[in-house]
């Protein structure tokens, strides 16, 4: 190896070494400077615990016994306003009402309100309106029954229902095998204001024991 070769090696190694030195430098450098972050934060830290310790040092512990709160009482049903006025729905029915313009019909159920076009009874016998809704008295006394159709009535007029059908009975399980009810029903229907027409029922709807009874819209 030539002098001029030693030279450049070790050149090179004191290269090599000053770098390392400056590495090393650097790398002591990044620890202390991390060690100091982490030292003011462990004291951050401290300070803020002091400072919470401080500000409660008066206060008390919470019973860990919990409340249970009772849930709010409902508000009381007005129940006898609600029987007067069921009973006023039924007191408002008479069974001995007879209006002079009751159309002569026989034994057929047959009613138009005064002032109503004869069209809307055609329409009606024929089945121009879907029945709506049912009602179905057999079995009822007649305090029973008055008191059912007007609640059933109520009940339609305050859900917009237009046609519905009663069924009276023939009265053929009656004691002088006479329709107690449907000659009830003639009187009470005619009564209601909300009641503009009824007919006797076509056969496959109940013919003669059942009414069809057309409400205001």
């Amino acid at each position: 190896m030539t002098s001029n070769s030693r030279i450049k090696n070790i050149e090179e190694a004191k290269r090599l070494l000053q770098a390392q030195k400056v590495a090393q430098a650097e790398a002591a450098k990044e620890a202390k400077a991390l060690a100091l972050k982490q030292e003011a934060e462990k004291a951050q830290e401290q300070r803020l615990a002091d400072l919470f310790k401080a500000a409660v040092k008066d206060a008390r512990p919470l019973s860990t016994d919990r409340i249970h709160h009772a849930p709010p009482k409902p508000k009381p049903v007005p129940q006898q306003f609600i029987r007067d006025e069921q009973q006023a729905l039924v007191d408002s029915l008479s069974d001995g009402y007879f209006p002079s313009y009751e159309l002569e019909s026989g034994e057929e159920l047959l009613y138009l309100r005064e002032g109503q076009s004869p069209s809307v009874l055609s329409k009606l016998r024929r089945g121009h309106w879907v029945v709506q809704a049912n009602l179905d008295l057999h079995g009822m006394i007649s305090d029973e029954a008055r008191a059912t159709v007007a609640e059933f009535l109520a009940g339609c007029k305050k859900r917009g229902i237009r046609c519905v059908r009663i069924v009276h009975g023939k009265g053929l399980g009656s004691r002088n095998k006479e329709p107690v009810l449907k000659n009830k029903i003639r009187h009470w229907l005619m009564q209601k204001d909300e009641v503009i027409a009824y007919a006797q029922a076509r056969a496959n709807d109940g013919g003669s024991g059942a009414v069809i009874v057309l409400l205001k819209a």
